[in-house]
């Protein structure tokens, strides 16, 4: 968090956040919509035509396109390649059936090296760090340049956006990890708004049945036409307006993501904003798009990356089974990541052929994580713990158990030092988040239980 971020913000009149997160999402607009994005755009979508040969021939040549540079460029694949006895010329005649040859990449080697070997010498202009959630432990970091950021952005305009019919410059509402509130305190507006993207930030930490009629109201005032963000917060949210019967705003849309999107959740959002919902999938290192079509069903873009769906020994599985999400990007060249075990698993369709016509892998399901929702003693419900763990290098992994309203603990694995100021760390940042009376204990373990599919629930509630 920067010191502005930290120490002037917070002391802003609420009027004065809206024009300092105006002025900060101008910066942001040009980054994401100016360059290269309309070509990109373009690009994307003309290739949703593309046939299955089409898409094969595509795929073949910007891997070998990719793994030539990481070769020259990278010194983690150069030496773990040279190794194995991998030379350029073979990665010139590269095959997709070849791709298991290679070495997997773990989130821990992201973690290492992401900073460092697993950087190309050949890096495209304003190379930017961004964090991941860190909802299970420490956040990765992965290097946007500007070049990088328009051709995420265009994909997610042509597959996400368009498919649901909106764009990039539709009103929006938006429930995503940041704090827009210094604090836990219940003081309302509990949004802020982006004037230049016409975006209402709407925050993931305050939403209650006091609350919510002050949410409905920044969604009619700004005129909302479609929301966005993660997938449980904006059922919590939907899910008050319909027990307290709010008339919300009629919706184009809700996009979500970040969460496991249930049936329950899909009927919700049509009952209280009268629209269909669109699911997607991608994280924040984008080496893979999985997004919902018009007709409904979820299409993964071959032109943002390979995903290979493995068993636990590493073999692909048949279509209709579970399995892991091993990914190898194409949008990303400073910091590429090859067959990269992103930790999600999906499961693809027995029946592959799409209804729309497209030639692209059909996903039965999405497995994502299913938390538990933390309620604090004032009636806020909230699942995203994010900026908890920002920092926190010899943070591996941490879950965040609720016993009752003001009792909590967090189970931590470093194999490494946790000091304690690390220690204290997590329990101020809690506090803020929760309340300044909580108490929080930090405890260490060697390991987090999981469940049958390999995850553990970041988030545990004991609360009945």
């Amino acid at each position: 968090m920067s010191i502005w971020q930290q120490k002037v913000y917070p002391k802003l009149p609420v009027f004065a956040q809206n024009w300092a997160i105006s002025a900060y999402g101008y910066t942001w607009y040009k980054r994401r919509f100016g360059g290269i994005f309309e070509q990109e755009l373009r690009s994307a979508k003309e290739r949703e035509g593309f046939s299955t040969q089409q898409w094969r021939e595509h795929q073949t040549l910007e891997l070998r396109k990719l793994l030539v540079h990481a070769f020259e460029s990278v010194p983690l694949y150069r030496v773990r390649y040279r190794a194995l006895g991998i030379t350029k010329s073979q990665l010139e005649r590269f095959e997709l059936e070849d791709l298991p040859s290679l070495p997997l990449l773990s989130k821990e080697d992201l973690r290492r090296f992401g900073t460092s070997t697993l950087l190309s010498s050949k890096r495209e202009k304003g190379g930017q760090f961004f964090s991941s959630s860190g909802s299970t432990g420490t956040p990765t970091q992965i290097l946007y340049s500007h070049a990088f950021h328009q051709r995420v952005n265009a994909f997610m305009e042509a597959r996400v956006r368009h498919w649901a019919g909106v764009t990039g410059h539709s009103p929006r509402g938006m429930i995503g990890g940041r704090r827009i509130l210094p604090d836990a305190g219940n003081h309302p507006p509990f949004y802020r708004y982006n004037r230049i993207e016409r975006q209402t930030y709407f925050s993931a930490y305050h939403i209650s049945a006091l609350n919510a009629p002050n949410y409905l109201r920044g969604m009619q005032r700004n005129g909302v036409v479609y929301m966005t963000g993660y997938a449980m917060s904006n059922y919590l949210l939907a899910a008050q307006f319909d027990h307290l019967e709010l008339s919300a705003p009629p919706l184009q849309a809700v996009i979500t993501s970040s969460e496991k999107l249930t049936p329950a959740m899909r009927a919700l959002f049509y009952k209280v904003y009268g629209c269909r919902t669109f699911d997607s999938y991608s994280g924040i290192e984008n080496c893979g798009l999985i997004s919902e079509s018009p007709q409904g069903q979820l299409l993964v873009s071959p032109d943002v990356g390979i995903m290979e769906i493995l068993d636990a020994a590493g073999r692909p599985v048949p279509p209709g089974q579970e399995g892991e999400v091993v990914s190898t990007g194409f949008l990303n060249y400073d910091q590429p990541l090859i067959r990269y075990r992103i930790g999600d698993t999906v499961r693809m369709a027995d029946h592959p052929p799409s209804a729309c016509g497209r030639a692209m892998p059909v996903v039965a399901e999405i497995s994502g994580r299913t938390e538990d929702g933390i309620i604090t003693r004032d009636g806020r419900q909230m699942v995203r713990f994010h900026g908890i763990f920002i920092n926190l290098p010899n943070l591996v992994e941490a879950q965040v158990v609720q016993h009752d309203f003001d009792r909590y603990t967090v189970r931590v694995v470093a194999p490494g030092h946790l000091s304690q100021e690390e220690e204290q760390t997590i329990v101020s940042r809690m506090k803020s988040q929760l309340g300044k009376d909580v108490h929080v204990i930090v405890h260490r373990v060697g390991a987090i239980p999981r469940t049958s599919n390999g995850k553990f629930k970041a988030v545990v509630s004991e609360l009945t």
